[in-house]
């Protein structure tokens, strides 16, 4: 006959096993997994999502984030997906991207759609080493120097230039203006930035300003010079002797 505790050691080990292996997490609410056109598809688009999602698929390759309430991309967010060639973070509220909201995705990320948010800047180190073309339409840009450094970085999506418009806190005389041929006109990252042209200028200045400071050490010589000179007594020449004929020719007058 068993005993008690004969009883229950199968039950422990059912238990114990069960947390060993621990189930799938599901998707949130509103989120599915798909396969389309052959390939893995998360598809979480109007979840009322505020934050990105956990539990996607490791095996996923295209993500739709699209029609949320997201309001920042956190460092790292995607790192695990190191399959993922397509994400769509449009039509959200996104004000903020971390420098490091894309890492891991520089070997696979192709296309990105950051249209219809709040962004206003974005770090230009979140897309080193990417290669992807990138959806930046109806967002309320500074159009600042950050901006410009993104567009040489990144290839925009077909037909979404015209959709990169200055918002209300550019510059007062760009707002509501296109930015990409503004972009490609203007430097707005100061000196040393636009190539030849910039480096010319500097030399130029550096070689006028060497040219003044010579200017100045001689004007500064040759005033404390002359001051020198004005210092001294002025000597007089001396008077030339009388001869003897002269002094007897003089008392013979008188």
């Amino acid at each position: 006959m068993l005993t008690p505790a004969a009883h229950l050691l199968p039950l422990l080990l059912a238990i114990g096993a069960g947390r060993a292996v621990p189930s799938p997490r599901a998707p949130p609410q509103g989120c599915y997994v798909a396969e389309e056109a052959g390939e893995q598809t998360f598809r979480c688009s109007q979840a009322g999502l505020s934050t990105v999602p956990v539990g996607i698929p490791n095996d996923t390759r295209k993500l739709y984030l699209d029609a949320n309430r997201l309001v920042s991309v956190p460092a790292g967010a995607f790192q695990h997906l190191a399959a993922l060639e397509e994400l769509d973070l449009s039509q959200n509220v996104l004000a903020h991207l971390s420098g490091a909201a894309f890492q891991g995705l520089a070997g696979t990320l192709r296309l990105l759609d950051l249209s219809a948010n709040q962004l206003a800047s974005l770090p230009v180190e979140a897309f080193a080493g990417l290669q992807v073309q990138v959806n930046l339409s109806a967002n309320p840009w500074h159009c600042d120097c950050a901006l410009q450094e993104v567009l040489r970085r990144v290839r925009l999506a077909p037909g979404t230039a015209a959709g990169i418009v200055c918002g209300p806190g550019a510059r007062p005389d760009l707002v509501g203006q296109e930015f990409v041929p503004l972009a490609g006109e203007e430097e707005l990252c100061g000196p040393g930035r636009a190539g030849a042209p910039r480096n010319t200028d500097v030399a130029l200045l550096v070689v006028m300003g060497g040219w003044l400071v010579l200017v100045g050490a001689y004007l500064a010589h040759y005033v404390w010079q002359n001051r020198d000179e004005t210092r001294c007594p002025v000597k007089r020449a001396p008077a030339p002797p009388v001869r003897s004929e002269d002094s007897s020719t003089l008392s013979t007058v008188l």
